[in-house]
């Protein structure tokens, strides 16, 4: 792994753990939700000083190259991460569609407890 691509690593690593914290500062993220970038930073800033660890793993894997590596444990990571968060958005989408029906639920027995509650008009015959 050369030198500058270290670099690189080390520098997104820091930049993207500022802007987490920044965000969790500013109210707009969640504590549980940084923790993932927080580590996927750490592991990529691991990654960069101990480059013998990405040798160790890309000759385990059997990637050609360390950068290779790297690039399919990223795309690996993301696509965990996205399979988390699809799991997440359905069970909110399932949450969303109950609460739905029971407002509509309660509102249609308001309604229907309204009309019930008028006194009847007298029709002459």
């Amino acid at each position: 792994m050369t030198m500058q691509l270290r670099m690189v690593l080390i520098v997104v690593s820091v930049v993207t753990t500022w802007l987490i914290l920044r965000k969790i500062r500013m109210s707009k993220m969640r504590i549980e939700d940084s923790i993932f970038w927080i580590g996927f930073s750490l592991m990529l800033i691991v990654f960069s000083v101990f480059p013998e660890i990405v040798y160790w793993m890309s000759d385990l894997s059997g990637t050609q190259t360390p950068v290779n590596f790297i690039f399919l444990f990223m795309i690996f990571v993301l696509i965990l991460r996205m399979f988390r968060l699809t799991v997440k958005i359905s069970q909110l989408e399932t949450k969303v569609r109950d609460l739905t029906q029971r407002i509509a639920i309660d509102e249609n027995l308001k309604n229907g407890d309204r009309e019930n509650k008028r006194p009847k008009e007298v029709t002459e015959e």
